[in-house]
């Protein structure tokens, strides 16, 4: 929009960017373009084919049942047991074959307090054990 300091008709000066803004955005184009783009490697470590699959896959065990109900109790595969004696009997199952661990199923009520909870989760982090699961109902 151009001003002009008298309402007579003179004429409008306005100065043209048309071809300003081109060489601009044309500057801007050739910058992006030669600009380093800034690159860092990553290594990753992808794992490797094999030739010779494992020819024996490993039945697992059967999996744990861990129940704690409303009062605090502890079964384990159904019978009464005593928080102190969870983390023996983890053990146990680990040292059966550490590679092949039984999946724990540990089965909470809601009411159970959560103190009992985290003494089983501390017994099974104690006896090393890895696949523990949580059983929804």
């Amino acid at each position: 929009m151009a001003f002009s300091s008298n309402s007579g008709g003179g004429p409008m000066v306005d100065m043209n960017v048309t071809p300003l803004v081109d060489v601009m955005l044309v500057l801007l184009i050739i910058f992006m373009v030669t600009a380093p783009i800034a690159s860092y490697p990553i290594d990753i470590d992808l794992p490797q084919k094999t030739l010779d699959p494992p020819k024996d896959p490993k039945e697992p065990p059967e999996p744990v049942k861990l129940r704690i109900d409303q009062s605090g109790q502890v079964y384990w595969n159904d019978s009464p047991t005593p928080i102190s004696a969870l983390r023996m009997m983890m053990q146990a199952e680990v040292e059966r074959d550490p590679t092949n661990q039984p999946t724990l199923e540990i089965d909470v009520n809601q009411d159970a307090r959560y103190e009992v909870l985290a003494k089983v989760l501390a017994a099974a982090k104690n006896a090393d054990m890895k696949k523990i699961g949580f059983v929804k109902k």
